[in-house]
Protein backbone atom coordinates (compact mmCIF):
# COMPACT_ATOMS: atom_id res chain seq x y z
CA UNK A 1 0.00 0.00 0.00
CA UNK A 2 1.48 3.31 -0.99
CA UNK A 3 0.56 6.30 0.98
CA UNK A 4 0.38 10.21 -0.20
CA UNK A 5 3.59 12.15 1.01
CA UNK A 6 1.84 14.78 3.60
CA UNK A 7 2.68 18.51 1.97
CA UNK A 8 4.35 19.66 5.25
CA UNK A 9 7.00 16.99 4.55
CA UNK A 10 8.00 18.61 1.34
CA UNK A 11 8.33 22.47 3.85
CA UNK A 12 11.94 22.91 5.26
CA UNK A 13 11.94 24.34 8.55
CA UNK A 14 12.92 27.77 9.47
CA UNK A 15 16.30 28.46 11.33
CA UNK A 16 15.75 30.06 13.98
CA UNK A 17 13.31 30.04 16.66
CA UNK A 18 12.87 33.31 18.67
CA UNK A 19 10.75 33.53 22.53
CA UNK A 20 8.41 36.06 22.38
CA UNK A 21 8.38 38.15 26.41
CA UNK A 22 6.16 40.76 26.94
CA UNK A 23 4.43 42.40 29.74
CA UNK A 24 0.88 41.18 30.70
CA UNK A 25 -0.71 44.32 29.66
CA UNK A 26 -0.01 43.50 26.24
CA UNK A 27 -1.67 39.76 26.81
CA UNK A 28 -4.29 41.04 23.98
CA UNK A 29 -1.42 41.29 21.76
CA UNK A 30 -0.52 37.90 22.02
CA UNK A 31 -1.41 36.64 18.57
CA UNK A 32 -0.55 40.03 16.56
CA UNK A 33 3.56 39.51 18.01
CA UNK A 34 2.83 35.41 16.81
CA UNK A 35 2.22 36.95 13.84
CA UNK A 36 4.70 39.48 13.24
CA UNK A 37 7.27 36.95 14.05
CA UNK A 38 5.95 34.45 11.60
CA UNK A 39 5.94 36.85 9.08
CA UNK A 40 9.80 38.05 9.83
CA UNK A 41 10.16 34.37 8.44
CA UNK A 42 11.05 32.56 12.76
CA UNK A 43 8.76 30.40 14.45
CA UNK A 44 7.60 31.84 17.74
CA UNK A 45 7.83 30.71 21.18
CA UNK A 46 4.74 32.77 22.72
CA UNK A 47 4.34 32.09 26.39
CA UNK A 48 0.85 33.37 27.10
CA UNK A 49 0.29 31.44 23.70
CA UNK A 50 1.69 28.12 25.19
CA UNK A 51 0.59 28.69 29.28
CA UNK A 52 -1.98 31.96 28.78
CA UNK A 53 -1.67 34.02 31.83
CA UNK A 54 0.23 30.99 34.53
CA UNK A 55 -2.52 28.79 33.33
CA UNK A 56 -5.04 30.90 35.51
CA UNK A 57 -3.04 29.69 38.37
CA UNK A 58 -3.98 26.07 38.40
CA UNK A 59 -0.08 25.37 38.98
CA UNK A 60 2.33 27.00 41.28
CA UNK A 61 3.56 30.63 38.96
CA UNK A 62 7.34 29.05 39.54
CA UNK A 63 6.04 26.03 37.63
CA UNK A 64 5.45 28.55 34.69
CA UNK A 65 8.54 30.89 35.44
CA UNK A 66 10.49 26.84 34.96
CA UNK A 67 9.14 26.44 32.28
CA UNK A 68 9.36 29.71 30.67
CA UNK A 69 13.08 29.77 31.40
CA UNK A 70 13.56 26.19 29.48
CA UNK A 71 11.54 27.63 26.81
CA UNK A 72 13.91 31.02 26.61
CA UNK A 73 17.13 28.64 27.03
CA UNK A 74 15.77 26.31 24.34
CA UNK A 75 15.14 29.31 21.85
CA UNK A 76 17.21 30.84 19.64
CA UNK A 77 16.96 34.52 19.94
CA UNK A 78 15.04 36.53 22.86
CA UNK A 79 12.59 39.36 21.36
CA UNK A 80 10.36 41.59 23.56
CA UNK A 81 7.92 43.48 22.70
CA UNK A 82 6.39 46.42 24.21
CA UNK A 83 6.87 47.76 28.02
CA UNK A 84 9.67 46.11 30.42
CA UNK A 85 7.66 44.54 33.25
CA UNK A 86 10.11 42.74 35.80
CA UNK A 87 9.30 39.34 34.76
CA UNK A 88 10.65 40.45 31.01
CA UNK A 89 13.82 41.85 32.30
CA UNK A 90 14.65 38.48 33.86
CA UNK A 91 13.72 36.93 30.69
CA UNK A 92 16.15 39.41 28.96
CA UNK A 93 19.07 38.68 31.61
CA UNK A 94 19.00 35.55 31.12
CA UNK A 95 19.15 35.63 27.38
CA UNK A 96 22.59 37.81 27.74
CA UNK A 97 23.60 35.30 29.65
CA UNK A 98 23.11 32.48 27.00
CA UNK A 99 25.12 35.16 24.79
CA UNK A 100 22.02 35.54 22.33
CA UNK A 101 20.35 38.02 20.28
CA UNK A 102 18.08 39.74 21.85
CA UNK A 103 15.64 42.37 19.90
CA UNK A 104 13.28 45.25 21.01
CA UNK A 105 9.80 46.12 19.55
CA UNK A 106 7.48 48.36 20.27
CA UNK A 107 3.42 49.10 19.31
CA UNK A 108 1.77 51.74 17.85
CA UNK A 109 -1.62 52.05 18.04
CA UNK A 110 -1.95 48.36 18.48
CA UNK A 111 -1.69 47.62 14.77
CA UNK A 112 1.88 48.45 13.99
CA UNK A 113 4.85 46.95 15.67
CA UNK A 114 8.14 47.77 14.96
CA UNK A 115 11.84 47.47 16.22
CA UNK A 116 13.40 49.93 18.43
CA UNK A 117 16.82 50.59 20.14
CA UNK A 118 17.73 49.59 24.06
CA UNK A 119 18.06 53.14 24.91
CA UNK A 120 14.41 54.22 23.64
CA UNK A 121 12.74 50.81 26.05
CA UNK A 122 10.08 52.13 28.31
CA UNK A 123 9.84 50.56 31.82
CA UNK A 124 7.26 49.49 34.10
CA UNK A 125 6.99 51.25 37.46
CA UNK A 126 9.82 49.92 39.41
CA UNK A 127 11.65 48.02 36.82
CA UNK A 128 15.79 48.43 36.92
CA UNK A 129 16.40 49.88 33.47
CA UNK A 130 18.74 47.37 31.49
CA UNK A 131 22.18 48.29 30.00
CA UNK A 132 23.14 46.88 26.84
CA UNK A 133 24.56 43.22 27.54
CA UNK A 134 23.94 43.36 31.46
CA UNK A 135 22.18 43.65 33.95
Amino acid sequence: MTQQPHRALAIKPADTVVFTAMSKKYFYMRFFVTKFALEQGVVPINPFTSFDYFLLDAVERDTVRRANNTLVARADELWVFGDIADGVRAEIVQAWQQHKTVRFFAFRDDKYIYEVEIGDLVYEDGVEALTNGGN
